[in-house]
């Protein structure tokens, strides 16, 4: 009797390990791509700070809210000057988040040049840079806004061979 009992654990637990492998094979995709955790668009990397402006330019003429939400720290600031109120008005990153993914949801096009670097400093780590930028937004062929202005960014990673990454960004343009 106390084989049987023993035969019996025995083949529950060849079950459980069977059944185990079975199920970390189903798991397993082999085919499934790894996941891309880098930032880079379209040939550029966002390694180094022109790379960024290049991935930000791609993401914004692509309409591709996951590019640009990986060029965006967590705690990422937008500020602006509502200069209807008379205000220097400013979100996070979850509502930048939604005013650029219904930018992108909402216009046909969006032709993103950068302009002269009017500014920058930095080190490895942290850089401040200022650019002159113009935007055309598409809305329909015959709805097209025009935007000139200056971009003022801060820019960060946690090493130099990190991607960089906007912590703020202030527009000052004509929109």
């Amino acid at each position: 009797m106390m084989a049987s009992h023993t035969v019996r654990i025995k083949k529950y637990a060849l079950r459980i390990i069977l059944l185990s492998v079975i199920a970390l094979l189903i798991s397993c995709n082999p085919f499934a791509p790894a996941i891309d955790n880098t930032i880079s668009q379209n040939g550029f990397s966002a390694d180094s700070v022109n790379g960024f402006f290049e991935v930000f330019r791609a993401a914004y003429q692509f309409k591709d809210t996951t590019y640009y939400g990986k060029l965006l720290a967590p705690d990422f600031v937008f500020s602006y000057r509502n200069y209807d109120r008379g205000l220097d008005l400013e979100w996070g990153r979850d509502e930048e988040m939604q005013t650029t993914g219904s930018l992108f949801a909402s216009s046909e096009s969006l032709d993103l040049l950068w302009g002269d670097v009017l500014d920058s400093s930095g080190t490895d780590t942290v850089y401040d840079i200022t650019r002159a930028f113009s935007l055309d937004i598409t809305l329909n062929p015959s709805d097209i806004l025009h935007v000139d202005g200056r971009a003022i960014f801060s820019l960060v990673r946690p090493t130099k061979n990190d991607p960089w990454q906007a912590i703020r960004w202030r527009d000052e343009s004509n929109f």
